[in-house]
């Protein structure tokens, strides 16, 4: 049943994630990967939200298993992040790589530190 749950999530995280990259990178003309950049935030935005609402209680192991390893582990993608990001220093666009290295890091964390803040004030 669990990998039912994963399944479940991740037939909505992977085109969510596409759609969106899609309609970001779209509203951007610059070379820098606006649409992975705001699908990997908004999967750590969610993981920290629901790690910390897991850890109040106020969710549960079957909620995680749908939303934080289907839904999130497909809307979010470290290799296309790692691609675009070897692509931008191959092109010669490197503050863009290096950038959204930086960005992505900094941000992810505290993406998913906000997340887990906001569910210890809700249910902590």
């Amino acid at each position: 049943m669990n990998w039912l749950l994963v399944v479940v999530g991740a037939m909505v995280g992977a085109p969510l994630r596409y759609l969106t990259d899609r309609a970001v990178q779209k509203r951007h003309d610059t070379v820098f990967p606006w649409g992975t950049f705001t699908v990997n935030l908004s999967g750590c935005l969610v993981l920290g939200l629901l790690s910390g609402a897991v850890a109040a209680g106020a969710a549960s192991s079957h909620l995680q298993l749908l939303l934080g390893t289907g839904l999130c582990g497909a809307l979010t993608t470290y290799s296309t992040f790692s691609y675009e990001t070897l692509r931008l220093a191959e092109d010669g666009a490197r503050f863009f790589a290096a950038a959204n290295v930086v960005a992505s890091v900094v941000a992810g964390l505290g993406a998913a530190f906000a997340g887990v803040s906001l569910a210890q004030a809700l249910w902590g």
